[in-house]
Parts: C-alpha cells; sequence; structure tokens
C-alpha cells in the first residue's frame, strides 16, 4: 500500500475514444500535461487532437497497438509521463500490465496488482467476498472444472442456469441455460468464445436470479485505509448482458437497503486493500429488492460514472489521479449526499433495426446536444471514419433532473436532438426505450429489453423520407454548375417527343429499390413515391445551416437533416432521432437488380447470394466451394467489433465461397453464392428469408 505522496506533471491515457477525451478533459482542469496514444485507424480521432502530445503506437489491431503493453511503456517513456490512465478496457484490468508499469517506475492510476490478481478472476473473487461476509449467488465456483464436472455439478444448482467466463467481465461471454439437454452443446461455445475473447477458457455455474435487477456501487479508497461509497447506479436495461442505459439513484432501493448495499461493496474493496474508483456489482430481484448478491468487482472506472458524478458532484477521475498520487481521501461516508436524478444512454454505431449488427462509415454531419441538465461524452468529430476494430460506442448522452421524470423527458428531448449522419445509430432505438411504460415507472429488469424489442416499431424509409432524399437529388441537379447555363444543365424533362418525369431509383438495402418520380423543379414538383399517389411537394436549404432542409411533401412539413457520402453514394437523411442511410441506384444497377428480382422470384423469395450484413473480418470458412449445403447451415463467419456472426445458407445447393480467412470485408458485399440444388424445399415450401445469426466474441 502506497502511503507517500508523489507528484507527476503528465499522464498517459492508455485507451481511445470517448474515455479517453473524458480523462484528458479533468487532467486539463487540474493543469496537467497529457498525451494520447493512437493507432493507425485513429490517426484524425478526437482524442488526439484534444491531448497536448499523441505517440502512435502501431496499426489497427488492437493487439499490436493499444493492447500492446510494450508500446504503451515505450510510448510514456518516450514523453516522460510519470504516470498511465488505463480508462476501461483494454489494458485498464490487467495485471500484467499493472505489474509491468511498476517494475518501470511509472504509476498506474488504478488499483494494487494484488486487488487486480483477486477480483480479476470472478471464481476466486466470489470465493474472496464471501468470506468477508458479502452475499453470493448461489452456484459452482471452482478453478479448473471440466465441462463433465460442471455439467454434474448443474444438476445442485439447479435450471435456469448462468454460465460466466471466470477472466470475463462487463457481461461478456456469458450464457443462459433453460433445460438439461442444452448444457453441453453450450458449454463447447462458452469456452470457444471466452478463449477468444479472454485467452482463458475457464467457466463456472451460477443459478439464474428471476427477473434480476444489475444495481452497482461506486466506491472511492485511498492508500490510507479510507474507503466509502458514492450510491448504487441502475443498470438493469441491457441487451445480451451489454448495458444500454444506466441512472443514479436507483428507483428500487430504499434508504435502508441503499445503507446496506453500499456497506457491502465497501467491505468488499477493503478485503483486496483497494485504491482508486472501482465498482462492485450486484443481482437484486426484483420480487425482493431488500436481497442483493455479489457478482463481481470492476477494478476500474465505468462507462456508466457519469451518472454518479452529476448526483454527488464529484469528479471520479480527479479523484483517480489524486489517489494515485497519495492523496487522502477528503470525503466522510456522511459527506456523499445524493442530489436529483441523472440517467445515461450508450450510442452506439449499429443497426437495431437489422439485428444491430456493428455498422460503419464516415461522420457526415454532426449535432450534439445542449441545454440544462444535458451532458455529452464523445468521441465524434465530423469527417472521422468509424471502423470495424474497436466496440462499437460512440458517445454517451447523459441528462441531470431534479427528479427521475424530469431527467427522463430531458434525456429523451436530448436523443431528439442528437443528429450523426453517415453511420447507423441506435439513437431512435434509445428513444423508443426512454418512452417504453415499465422504462417510465421503474419497473426494470435485465430481460425487459429482450421482451420489448419485437413490439418495437422503428421507423424506416417510409414515402415520405423518400421522396425528401429524391428532392435532395433533384436540387443537386437543379443548381448551376460552374459555367453552364441553367437552360441546360437543369434537368427539366425536355425531351423529343413526349415529356417525361425524371425516376430516381431508391434502394434501402441490397435487393430493394423504389422509383420516385419526380416533374418540376425541386421548389415545387409532383411527386410519386412506387405507386402511391401523386403529391406536390418541395424542398429548400435553411439558410446559414449546410445540411438542413425544409421538405413540404402533401402538406406536411419536415425538418430533415441530409447529406451524401461521396465515396460510397450513400445519402443519409435523419431527424428527430431517426437516420437512414439510402442508396441512388444508376440506370444500369437499377435493371440488374430487377433481373436479379427474377431470379429470385424463380427460387422463391431466398437470394443465391450471401453477402456481409456488416464490415468486418472472416474469421472462419465453414464451407469451400463445391461443398454442397442444406438451408440453415453455416457458411462463413465474419467478426466485428467484438462481436462474431455466423453467415448461413438461405437455400440447398452447391456454394461457391469468394474469400478466405483473414480478408476485409465490406457492407453488403458478396461473400458466397449458391447455386440452387432444388428451388423449393421437400415439402413444396419456399425456403426461409436470408438467416444470420450473431454471438459475442
Amino acid at each position: 500500500m502506497r502511503t507517500n505522496a508523489i507528484t507527476f506533471d503528465t499522464v498517459l491515457v492508455a485507451n481511445r475514444g470517448e474515455i479517453a477525451c473524458r480523462i484528458i478533459r479533468t487532467l486539463r482542469e487540474r493543469g496537467i500535461r497529457s498525451i494520447a496514444v493512437y493507432s493507425d485507424a485513429d490517426r484524425g480521432a478526437k482524442h488526439v487532437g484534444l491531448a497536448d502530445a499523441a505517440v502512435r503506437i502501431g496499426p489497427a489491431a488492437p493487439t499490436e497497438s493499444y493492447l500492446s503493453a510494450n508500446a504503451i511503456l515505450a510510448a510514456a517513456r518516450q514523453t516522460g509521463a510519470g504516470a498511465i490512465h488505463p480508462g476501461y478496457g483494454f489494458l485498464s484490468e490487467n495485471e500484467g500490465f499493472a505489474r509491468a508499469c511498476e517494475e518501470a517506475g511509472i504509476v498506474f492510476i488504478g488499483p494494487s496488482v494484488h486487488a487486480l490478481s483477486v477480483m480479476g478472476d470472478k471464481i476466486r473473487s466470489k470465493n474472496h467476498v464471501a468470506a468477508s461476509g458479502v452475499p453470493t449467488i448461489p452456484g459452482i465456483a471452482e478453478p479448473g472444472l471440466t465441462d463433465d464436472q460442471l455439467i454434474a455439478a448443474a444438476t445442485k444448482v439447479g435450471y435456469p442456469l448462468l454460465i460466466k467466463p471466470s477472466a470475463g467481465g462487463g457481461g461478456k461471454g456469458m450464457h443462459v441455460v433453460e433445460r438439461q439437454e442444452d448444457l453441453a452443446e453450450t458449454l463447447v461455445t462458452a469456452r470457444r468464445v471466452a478463449a477468444r475473447a479472454f485467452g482463458d477458457d475457464t467457466l463456472f455455474l451460477e443459478r439464474l436470479v428471476n427477473r434480476p435487477r444489475h444495481i452497482e456501487v461506486q466506491v472511492l479508497a485511498d492508500t490510507h485505509g479510507n474507503v466509502i461509497h458514492l450510491g448504487e447506479r441502475e443498470c438493469s436495461l441491457q441487451r445480451r448482458h451489454q448495458k444500454v442505459i444506466e441512472e443514479a439513484p436507483s428507483p428500487l432501493l430504499d434508504e435502508t437497503t441503499r445503507a446496506r448495499i453500499g456497506e457491502a461493496a465497501c467491505a468488499a474493496a477493503r478485503s483486496v486493500d483497494y485504491a482508486g474508483a472501482g465498482t462492485v456489482e450486484f443481482l437484486v430481484s426484483d420480487d425482493a429488492p431488500d436481497e442483493f448478491f455479489f457478482m463481481e468487482m470492476n477494478t476500474r472506472l465505468q462507462v456508466e460514472h457519469p451518472v454518479t458524478e452529476m448526483v454527488t458532484g464529484i469528479d471520479l477521475v480527479d479523484w483517480q489521479v489524486r489517489i494515485a498520487a497519495g492523496e487522502r481521501l477528503t470525503l466522510g461516508q456522511d459527506d456523499v449526499v445524493l442530489t436529483g436524478h441523472a440517467i445515461e444512454a450508450r450510442i452506439y454505431a449499429e443497426n437495431p433495426e437489422n439485428g444491430f449488427l456493428p455498422a460503419a462509415g464516415t461522420v457526415l454531419v454532426l449535432e450534439e446536444p445542449t441545454g440544462d441538465g444535458i451532458r455529452v461524452d464523445s468521441a465524434l468529430v465530423e469527417g472521422f471514419t468509424i471502423g470495424s476494430d474497436y466496440d462499437p460506442m460512440l458517445a454517451k448522452v447523459i441528462a441531470w433532473g431534479e427528479d427521475r421524470q424530469q431527467a427522463l423527458g430531458r434525456l429523451d428531448r436530448a436523443l431528439a436532438d442528437t443528429v450523426v449522419l453517415g453511420v447507423a445509430t441506435n439513437i431512435e432505438y434509445l428513444r423508443l426505450l426512454v418512452e417504453d411504460p415499465d422504462v417510465q415507472a421503474g419497473r426494470l429488469d435485465t430481460g425487459l429489453i429482450e421482451r420489448r424489442l419485437p413490439e418495437l416499431a422503428f421507423r424506416g424509409a417510409d414515402e415520405n423520407t423518400l421522396a425528401a432524399a429524391a428532392l435532395f437529388l433533384r436540387l443537386r441537379e437543379w443548381e448551376p454548375r460552374g459555367s453552364q447555363s441553367p437552360v441546360w444543365s437543369r434537368p427539366t424533362g425536355w425531351r423529343i417527343g413526349p415529356h417525361r418525369a425524371t425516376r430516381y431509383s431508391l434502394a434501402t438495402g441490397p435487393t430493394a429499390s423504389v422509383d420516385v418520380l419526380i416533374d418540376g423543379g425541386p421548389d415545387v414538383a409532383s411527386v410519386t413515391v412506387g405507386d402511391s399517389p401523386v403529391q406536390k411537394a418541395g424542398i429548400r436549404r435553411l439558410p446559414g445551416r449546410p445540411h438542413t432542409y425544409s421538405v413540404d411533401y402533401g402538406g406536411e412539413v419536415r425538418t430533415v437533416e441530409i447529406a451524401l457520402d461521396k465515396a460510397t453514394g450513400r445519402l443519409w437523411l435523419g431527424n428527430d432521432g431517426f437516420s437512414v442511410g439510402i442508396v441512388h441506384r444508376s440506370r444500369a444497377q437499377a435493371l440488374e437488380e430487377r433481373l436479379a428480382g427474377i431470379d429470385r422470384n424463380e427460387l422463391g423469395t431466398a437470394s443465391p447470394q450471401v453477402r456481409s450484413p456488416m464490415p468486418g473480418t472472416v474469421i472462419a470458412l465453414s464451407q469451400t466451394t463445391g461443398d454442397t449445403v442444406a438451408v440453415g447451415d453455416t457458411i462463413l463467419t465474419v467478426e466485428a467489433m467484438k462481436m462474431e456472426h455466423r453467415l448461413t445458407a438461405t437455400l440447398p445447393g452447391i456454394v461457391t465461397v469468394t474469400v478466405t480467412p483473414g480478408d476485409l470485408v465490406k457492407l453488403d458485399q458478396i461473400v458466397a453464392t449458391i447455386t440452387p440444388s432444388d428451388p423449393t424445399s421437400a415439402d413444396g415450401t419456399t425456403p426461409p428469408s436470408p438467416s444470420l445469426q450473431g454471438e459475442e466474441s
């Protein structure tokens, strides 16, 4: 335990994205010189420009850059950094990295190697805190258990149960098993995923708690033995064990339970002589809110730490730095007062309407919300390319209110005011969640989102959106270019022979397009979308706002943000948190699609082309060219942003694979083609629509 105060005037931030930006902000406020590190993919990233200096640490692959302890330490020595702040993710909970910092004489802004060792292993940490009187979930948690031993122990644990990786964190790699007959197969998958994600395939089992709520407690501890907690956060709104919306305090706990769970968190921290900011996570049944069970301790800053900062007024990064420098806590438990309510929503580069597949693209237009009680932690800047190498989280929008209802209202408005064009995001999905009656009432549990997903109605590209896209294209064509006379440059429809409207073939996916006919100028035109009746419509650019347009379609006026990605030809439109990418197909492309549609009609609804639903890396081939496949057979697996996705056959036949493991693929790229052996299934029905299965890696 370090008790002597030290000083350092330069801190290297060994992370990227919004958390690097957030740490740099506090370092600036303290007058401490900040050093950013970046990979080749992040050369133009926001955190690089915010820091006082920046060092390249390697190529895009995390193992060769942000996960390379040698590269990070070399950058620290090069810049004279006396301390390293690891943020969260990457090396933040890496015991070996913390030890390497210690050996290099560089302060690791985090807990001791001992604390990382004990709490970094879920089996060890669970048994350790139980010995200190902290309640734990019933289960079997012993190192080195084989699949057969886990299967034998599962009967005593009881079903449903949860398989968890011992080395995991943040909910990654967990699998629910409802029935005994599913356990053996799921264990095989769980070990493979754990080995890929954490380099350790050790597993353990826990009883699945009914109607569980995920509640975590923020602790602060100094190197002089002082430990306090800063209240709890409710993190029950999760999808596949990944948090989506978090808040502080929890609407479930009363003051008595809050004090009890807070003291349990402090006891867990004391048991390992913890120092710094940390989070102790508990599972609480909605049916018994006064009963809680230890899950794990995160020995780092949490993604959701801003909600705690907003209700306590305490800067957690500031205290991390001060504690690492040997300062004593100047706060006692009685000094911690929770004021109002704060809620955070995570903005991801993903497509909720298409199975939450990771998305990539270049940020063309960015508007982030402001106002009373609003905070944005963001890594976004216009012109930055979002790739598939890292976690898809882009930003966090946080709202504070005097009570929970005000905070919810402010968060919804802030999300509506957030504009990100050029890459698909989950903003519309977040608004739908915030508006959910159970969320509004505080009736939360970790399964709520999965139950609600089938009911969520996403807007999609409706007639008005398609009309706005076509009118925008019309406006671009109508505006004079260079020295050309408007008479010859404008698409007036003049031709030798009968007058004809201009046709725009617009597509929102790889195999579906809609024709929009426009007759007239962009300000007042006759517009026909598909088979809909003709409507009068117009578009105009709002002054002083280069990407904002007023669109009048059939008497309905909308303000829409519009931008064209010249690199891909994709047109992006958005308003009130909704956004969509639309492709303007050329005449040749439209003809090709119609011919492909004829082929699909002969085969049923399935397409013989297997396309990648996201940009990523091919990590495995399950079939090779010439193999015979049946409907549902896995052909290959693509990985992007920590997610594996298996692409499967949608009709029977002979497969031709056009990629190899390690290949980078683009969104909608054809990766395999199936030559049909039979256009109908054995019972005479058409094959199912394209299939995609995904799992966390």
